[in-house]
């Protein structure tokens, strides 16, 4: 997204459409898994409300469930409805992939920033 290499989002536990630490895409990827988001347990509660269960462990699907502070590749429409009902959570631009921005306007993702890439001017696009 800031215009280098994708930077991990998280390994513990695992994240990635593809499990592979990184907020990663593809053609299997139907849901854009982009937004690599530093989850809260307000974030968690909107998105069970949503029928987005982040909490629950799903094993057949490599998913552990979510605990606040876990860094996880979220769905970008996901996290764009948590953003305009109030609830967003923090996002790591480094480790968001540029594809989010099909989706949600930059301003919103800078909004919520946590990292703050060495050249600052990059998030001026």
């Amino acid at each position: 997204m800031l215009g280098g290499e994708l930077e991990p989002c998280g390994t513990d536990p695992v994240t990635g459409f593809y499990r592979d630490g990184c907020c990663s895409t593809g053609p299997d990827d139907m849901g854009s898994h982009t937004v690599c988001a530093v989850v809260t347990a307000e974030f968690l509660a909107h998105q069970r409300s949503i029928g987005n269960d982040l909490l629950t462990p799903r094993p057949e699907y490599r998913f552990p469930g979510l605990r606040p502070g876990d860094r996880w590749c979220v769905v970008a429409a996901r996290w764009l409805q948590a953003y305009q009902d109030g609830v967003a959570a923090p996002v790591v631009l480094a480790s968001t992939h540029a594809a989010a921005l099909d989706i949600i306007p930059l301003d919103a993702l800078r909004q919520h920033a946590v990292d703050v890439p060495e050249d600052p001017s990059s998030l001026q696009q």
